[in-house]
């Protein structure tokens, strides 16, 4: 080094000629204000200029939450100490301060940054790598408690709000435990309700096992392909995900084997332990024999009775909630608009687009039938509009989702098929053309906007019908920070029995088309064809005996 300082003694360095040069090592005024999808230009180690140091946030600075992927809080602290924590005071006070509520028996320390994981747990370089590739450089909340938990091979009930980054949660505890085990076949399973949230996790989780040789498999076609048939190929997956009906499909016709699993992650875990998908993951279960099974359930909604059934088939389970249990994200401003009847729906909606609104924009309404006549009312205004719903073909589904991320879509009417898990990160606004069933359904529903810390804006219509229901939606609105009327909160709740009627049956609503006439005979038509199909069958009947 003295050598080198003796060459350059003396000499001065023209800035103004290597400007260019120097420009860059300096952050550019995008990576400055952009959000965290932007990565420091040069590293410290090859900043020459010094630059890097004057641009960095100094520690202890509170950034905006829209500078930080998945926040679940308006602000969080920057942590740049990559040091473990000193006592319990520090872990209390840093777990209030981002707003997580832990309740357990001897719970790990939650983590300050990515690169603790590879320090304290040995994180292999590649999860780190991947991470900054694709934009995610400070965990949130819910990873920073959760992962540590999960990878202390803990059972694990995680609630956090939608947009968190839940997924990038379980899916880095996944990788970890996948890297540091031996090879033996199939180890982690990832369930989840819809085949469009299976797909959204399977290419998550394919981005952040870049450059290494494990293999995922996404299980959602009836079909399987010619390996996954193959037993001997099919034990060299590492990773499925997969649909609940569909993997028992799969258990039941010996074509997986769950034997040897580990990890098994329940995605929206409060609508898997409900009826419909119940019994299938009673099934799932059942096949799941190792004594070491690791069982952990994520959703931005966890009943007490989800909760209670959870207890039974878990060992000593923790509990994460994050921000407050029953809330919304604080990023989306809630607004309640009364429309009178069903016909205000409709007036209400043209008349919001008509003034100008800021797209893309999802609606929901309560059935099949309705999003169908939503839908040909707004086409035939010229609007650009698209429909989905389950009846609609899997390729049908998937164009259309990629069209509305796309941005080539303004509107997409859609059931509840959408509401759960599905990330559309440019969603600006979520209109509930129909009031919702449930407060989870309220929930998942405007959290298709305002996820990972970006604004959004939710609008629920309400009618003389749904006025008794009102206070579920305005205890949610109150709980996350949003400016509610007083006459508001001097409704009465409903009654619990009145709840459990509208969960099961959604209320009765006439049509939305305008032309009503038509409707009537095409329902008449359609109903002679009923009968036809019905007398056609009998006559075929009488004739074979």
């Amino acid at each position: 080094m003295d050598f080198f300082k003796l060459l350059g003694a003396g000499a001065k360095f023209d800035k103004s000629r290597f400007k260019e040069d120097i420009s860059v090592f300096k952050p550019s005024k995008r990576a400055e204000n952009h959000t965290i999808e932007a990565v420091d230009t040069v590293p410290r180690e090859l900043d020459f200029f010094g630059d890097h140091n004057k641009q960095s946030t100094k520690k202890g600075q509170v950034v905006p939450a829209s500078q930080v992927s998945g926040s679940a809080s308006q602000y969080i602290k920057q942590e740049d100490d990559h040091a473990p924590f000193e006592d319990s005071s520090e872990v209390t006070a840093f777990l209030k301060a981002h707003r997580i509520k832990v309740t357990g028996s001897d719970v790990p320390h939650p983590i300050k940054t990515f690169e603790m994981l590879c320090k304290e747990h040995r994180y292999q370089p590649f999860v780190l790598r991947n991470l900054q590739k694709f934009g995610f450089k400070q965990p949130t909340p819910i990873q920073m408690q959760a992962i540590p938990i999960s990878i202390h091979r803990r059972d694990l009930i995680a609630n956090a709000p939608t947009g968190s980054g839940k997924t990038l949660a379980f899916l880095l505890s996944i990788l970890h435990q996948i890297h540091t085990e031996e090879k033996q076949g199939l180890r982690a399973v990832i369930v989840s309700p819809t085949r469009e949230l299976a797909t959204q996790i399977h290419e998550h989780l394919r981005n952040l096992t870049t450059g290494r040789k494990i293999k995922t498999w996404l299980m959602t076609k009836p079909s399987l392909t010619m390996q996954a048939q193959d037993p001997s190929m099919r034990q060299k997956f590492d990773i499925l995900v997969t649909t609940p009906l569909r993997l028992v499909h799969a258990v039941q016709n010996n074509e997986v084997d769950l034997s040897r699993v580990q990890n098994l992650v329940l995605d929206e875990a409060d609508n898997l332990m409900e009826k419909g998908f119940l019994e299938q993951v009673d099934e799932i279960l059942a096949a799941c024999t190792s004594t070491n099974l690791q069982i952990s359930l994520y959703s931005a909604t966890m009943p007490a009775s989800v909760e209670q059934m959870a207890n039974t088939i878990m060992k000593d389970p923790i509990r994460i909630i994050v921000g407050l249990k029953g809330a919304a994200t604080e990023t989306i401003d809630q607004k309640l608009v009364f429309v009178g009847s069903e016909e205000g729906k409709l007036l209400e909606i043209r008349n919001m687009i008509s003034q100008g609104f800021k797209p893309p924009c999802l609606v929901f309404v309560q059935s099949i039938d309705r999003a169908k006549e939503l839908f040909h009312e707004l086409v035939f205004d010229g609007i650009n509009v698209e429909v989905i719903h389950s009846e609609r073909t899997q390729t049908q589904r998937n164009r259309i989702v990629q069209k509305f991320r796309a941005g080539e879509l303004w509107v997409l009417i859609c059931t509840e098929l959408m509401a759960r898990g599905i990330d559309f990160k440019g969603v600006n606004v979520v209109v509930n053309y129909d009031f919702p069933q449930t407060t989870q359904s309220y929930i998942h529903r405007i959290g298709r906007t305002g996820r990972a810390g970006r604004l959004g804006k939710a609008i629920t219509y309400f009618t003389k019908t749904d006025a008794p229901y009102l206070k579920t939606i305005v205890n949610v609105m109150r709980q996350s920070g949003c400016e509610v009327p007083d006459w508001m909160l001097q409704l009465k709740n409903p009654k619990k029995n009145d709840k459990k009627i509208l969960k099961k049956k959604p209320l009765d609503r006439g049509s939305i088309s305008t032309v009503p006439k038509f409707d009537k005979q095409r329902q008449k038509h359609k109903q002679q064809i009923i009968e036809q199909s019905k007398a056609k069958k009998q006559r075929m009947h009488h004739e074979e005996i």
